[in-house]
């Protein structure tokens, strides 16, 4: 498995190194949309994961009634840590008058097989479309999201049959038919985006920190106790998740009510950055996290690095443009401190604080450390000239 996981890292990152930059090149898309409220990435996102609670709702009632709730059956062939079955008085009340919950039996793996696909495609490309609207729909609309969708698909089978058990190979059918029905659907959403400039001032730039810490503490919640079957520990994550929503909400609301921004030098190039990372991680970004945990580390990290390092080449050659050496200048000692700052609230808030997933302490310092590289930035563009 590690062979084929690494191998999906370099692939997919040559590839991405490739083929993503043309996008960028390209003019800004100009042909109208429909811009329908409903047809956005995160309100198809809440559909997916309610239709992943749903079942899991129904994997418990299947596993209660048919299994006499011991979910040994399967839980045999996966690691430890999943399957901890809500079975409260609530939940067995609702299996006791459930008919034919024989009948739930595709409740277990398959259909989650279906669904990771889509929760993971929407909610990077929702992140994306709050940073970078017009983007967003070029990106979506080229044949790249093909290339995302076989290099995830690719992945996910790849750690389904090295986690081999009775429905394996009707996992990877599923999974196959959820990497064509994704992509369609993401293309059918770009199309009824209208265009949208992507500029962003500073504070929403600082609101979009917030909703991406929040949609992450999200997805966490969702990975946690629906992905890996954990409906039990829902009861324990709620008051996070309840947070989280709120902030998300809040963040989202304000965002759309604020008009395009200008934004300085630095600020600039911190937003032209993160627009090319977004774009270059597009298509490896599933290969570069599951290649840490079931790959070879070092080369997801090096792969990851020097997506990053090409991101940061590219963003500071678009902002820095045509500007003179003095304002180069200025504009190094501003991100100096600006990063240097923004490292060491990062690194605390990482280290204060002991999580389960190690995603969520690297979602929250890499939360707060761009929050206060843009805030330094912010600051220091107001006070010198363009």
């Amino acid at each position: 498995m590690a062979i084929g996981v690494d191998g999906a890292v370099l692939t997919s990152t040559a590839v991405s190194l490739a083929i993503a930059p043309r996008l960028m090149r390209r003019a800004p898309d100009s042909s109208p949309g429909s811009t329908r409220a409903w047809a956005r990435p995160e309100v198809f996102l809440g559909l997916v994961v309610g239709l992943v609670y749903l079942n899991q709702v129904l994997f418990t009632v299947y596993v209660l009634r048919v299994h006499d709730g011991d979910a040994s059956f399967i839980a045999k062939y996966l690691p430890e840590g999943w399957f901890a079955l809500a079975d409260g008085s609530a939940m067995r009340a609702m299996a006791n008058h459930f008919p034919m919950p024989e009948l739930l039996a595709p409740s277990v793996l398959r259909v989650q097989a279906f669904l990771e696909l889509p929760v993971v495609l929407l909610a990077y490309v929702t992140v994306l479309r709050w940073l970078a609207r017009d983007l967003y729909r070029r990106l979506v609309s080229s044949w790249l999201v093909w290339t995302a969708s076989v290099s995830y698909t690719f992945v996910f089978c790849t750690v389904e049959w090295d986690l081999h058990n009775p429905y394996t190979v009707d996992d990877i059918v599923i999974r196959a038919i959820s990497a064509v029905v994704t992509p369609l659907l993401l293309r059918w959403l770009a199309r009824q985006e209208g265009p949208a400039p992507d500029r962003l001032s500073f504070t929403q730039m600082l609101l979009f920190a917030v909703s991406v810490w929040a949609l992450g503490q999200l997805v966490l919640t969702v990975y946690d106790t629906a992905l890996l079957y954990n409906l039990g520990h829902l009861s324990g994550r709620l008051p996070g998740a309840i947070v989280a929503a709120c902030a998300l909400v809040g963040a989202r609301w304000f965002s759309a009510r604020l008009s395009p921004g200008e934004a300085g030098v630095a600020l600039s190039s911190v937003a032209g950055g993160l627009r090319w990372a977004l774009l270059l991680f597009f298509v490896p970004a599933l290969a570069v996290r599951y290649g840490v945990n079931f790959g070879t580390p070092l080369i997801a990290v090096a792969a990851g690095s020097f997506v990053c390092l090409v991101a940061v080449v590219c963003g500071l050659r678009d902002a820095l443009a045509g500007l003179e050496p003095m304002r180069i200048g200025l504009w190094a000692v501003q991100a100096t401190v600006a990063f240097l700052a923004g490292a060491v609230t990062g690194y605390a808030a990482v280290s204060l604080v002991t999580d389960t997933y190690y995603e969520a302490g690297l979602l929250r310092g890499a939360a707060t450390c761009f929050a206060v590289v843009i805030t330094v930035c912010a600051l220091t563009d107001r006070r010198l000239p363009e």
